[in-house]
């Protein structure tokens, strides 16, 4: 009687590869929601942030005249002025949080990699930040009089393209930064020179939105400048952030 021989193929790289990347992914969500839990335990830096937006928004109502054509098509190059200044309010505390009890050592030494570590506070920081500039849109319609409606699905991936590169910049940076003092002031000073490309496309494409009008052929240019500045810095900023963290 003749005898099977069962034989066990191995696993093939590819099941190894989706196992890596689904543990990857599944580390940055932990990471992720650990974050937020902890923001909205305590409500510090996102209640600051949209405090901060407000009391600029309406400091600036007060430079410009609302009912002028002109100085409603620059408030869009302001909103994203408030948004960078606010936004280092939340991104500061991305990592300081982790400061007390020796945590962010703790995080350092657990097996997980820093590339989903810095991704997981990436997303965190993303989701807090697009919260407070979509509570702190209807303030800006109202303090400048400008129907911010009327090219919403464009204005809103303008809003997630520009934001995302606010996060990648300032996570980082938070990062390096972290163990230093004055941490509160050299943030803003690395974070703005690099993000300036950023800002000038989103403030281009912003503008004529904001107006009303849709974005032009000629305009096109900064929004692959945009995406490209999100896909080089993320990928930059993934492939450093072990050394930023361990050094």
């Amino acid at each position: 009687m003749a005898q099977t021989i069962t034989t066990i193929k191995p696993k093939e790289p590819a099941t190894q590869a989706d196992h890596r990347r689904y543990s990857f992914f599944r580390m940055a969500l932990v990471v992720m929601l650990k974050d937020l839990r902890a923001e909205l335990r305590t409500k510090e830096a996102i209640n600051g942030s949209f405090g901060f937006a407000v009391v600029i928004l309406l400091l600036f109502s007060f430079a410009f005249d609302p009912d002028v054509d002109t100085n409603k098509a620059l408030s869009g190059g302001l909103l994203w002025l408030v948004f960078a200044f606010a936004g280092t309010l939340i991104l500061n505390r991305s990592f300081a949080r982790e400061l007390p009890n020796d945590c962010l050592d703790a995080l350092i030494a657990a097996p997980v990699s820093g590339a989903a570590l810095f991704l997981g506070k990436a997303l965190a920081n993303y989701v807090l930040l697009l919260a407070v500039e979509l509570v702190s849109l209807p303030v800006f319609g109202i303090f400048y009089n400008v129907h911010w409606t009327h090219q919403l699905s464009a204005l809103l991936l303008v809003l997630a393209l520009g934001t995302w590169a606010l996060t990648v910049i300032g996570t980082v940076f938070s990062a390096l930064t972290v163990n230093i003092k004055l941490r509160e002031v050299m943030l803003p000073m690395l974070t703005y020179p690099i993000l300036a490309p950023a800002l000038m496309a989103a403030m281009q494409l912003t503008m004529p939105l904001i107006a009303g009008n849709a974005i032009a052929p000629e305009m096109m240019r900064w929004l692959k400048l945009l995406i490209g500045f999100d896909v080089m810095y993320t990928a930059i900023s993934l492939f450093l952030v072990e050394t930023v963290l361990v050094g």
